[in-house]
């Protein structure tokens, strides 16, 4: 498989290839009936908990399958990348199990759970710009002169092929589903699962989700190319890119069938579901398929929403679902 090119490739033959690699040193993880919120949503809701990775996210999918695709010298020289978290903690956790060096650039502001976890699993860590796009560019610098291969947590056809392998899991655990909503930041997963549903089972609809103060999914689908667009602080932190992948796009845009934003009071709304009644800790990005559903964005009968991430600081999710608890107890004094 090649890296990206102007004209990207990425076939089910190539997401196939990538589930035979992560056979072993990867979860297989559940995709689960959530009766309490199917109620409370008047729908069949699954929900695909790929929280339940070794590193809390479904990043680990791409960053294993790239390291897999090196070749022995590339192995030896190491791998670098800029990443908010989630892909850095893969790329560490992984680069530790196969024995390949890792150094990962995150923006300054990135979470402090995500920074010492993943300095914990052995990377280094080296802090640098305010945001993802000067965090890569510093990343792109520091390749040119170490020579470690540059492994993009998004807009790389191996990175997307192993996110894709998601999606062939769901189809086999949820074949009554007739929508996906996908959280979309750069675009790798949300790419790699189109190419997956469009392939197998073209009916599904495959919803696209952003926060109001990232979209540039759809930014991108209005211009017909990916433009840059002002972020404004989430708590969709994963999500939270100016710029989808060139190549993200090219392979999404034809296959996604809507594509729709979410405000931080209902991404802080289905962070707090998810605690209270199904028992999940989720990152404002793993919640955002559930705002979709309960803000009215999405009409569906059966869905699999995938809880892609679940390291949010302590402090914060603690903060939102008590806000949350508060509110409903207010709520009820009021009407009795």
């Amino acid at each position: 498989m090649n890296t990206p090119s102007t004209a990207p490739s990425l076939t089910l033959a190539d997401v196939l290839a990538a589930q035979r690699r992560l056979a072993t040193g990867l979860r297989r993880t559940p995709c689960l009936i959530a009766p309490a919120l199917s109620e409370i949503a008047g729908v069949k809701i699954w929900l695909k908990r790929e929280d339940l990775q070794r590193t809390g996210a479904f990043k680990e999918r791409g960053a294993r399958h790239a390291l897999l695709c090196l070749d022995a010298e590339s192995r030896a020289r190491g791998v670098i990348a800029a990443s908010a978290g989630n892909h850095a903690l893969g790329l560490a956790y992984h680069g530790a199990q196969l024995g390949v060096r890792v150094t990962v650039v995150m923006p300054v502001n990135a979470p402090a759970v995500k920074i010492t976890r993943c300095r914990g699993l052995g990377a280094e860590v080296v802090l640098h710009g305010e945001n993802f796009e000067t965090a890569h560019a510093h990343a792109v610098e520091l390749a040119a002169v170490s020579g470690a291969t540059l492994v993009h947590p998004f807009d790389d056809l191996r990175v997307i092929a192993g996110q894709a392998t998601l999606a062939l899991e769901f189809l086999e655990q949820a074949p009554e589903l007739d929508t996906v909503i996908v959280p979309v930041g750069g675009g790798g997963l949300l790419a790699g699962v189109a190419t997956v549903m469009k392939a197998l089972r073209p009916e599904v609809r495959v919803v696209a989700v952003e926060p109001e103060g990232a979209a540039g999914f759809a930014a991108a689908r209005a211009h017909g190319e990916p433009v840059r667009v002002s972020l404004r602080p989430t708590l969709a932190d994963g999500l939270a890119v100016a710029r989808v992948g060139a190549t993200t796009f090219a392979l999404a845009a034809p296959r996604v069938d809507d594509v729709v934003t979410v405000s931080e009071g209902e991404i802080a709304a289905a962070i707090a579901l998810l605690a209270r009644q199904a028992g999940v800790v989720a990152e404002g990005a793993g919640a955002a398929a559930l705002a979709a559903l309960l803000g009215g964005r999405v009409r569906t009968r059966a869905v699999v929403l995938p809880i892609c991430g679940r390291n949010i600081d302590a402090r914060v999710h603690e903060r939102i679902v008590s806000a949350a608890a508060e509110a409903t107890a207010s709520i009820g004094q009021t009407a009795a």
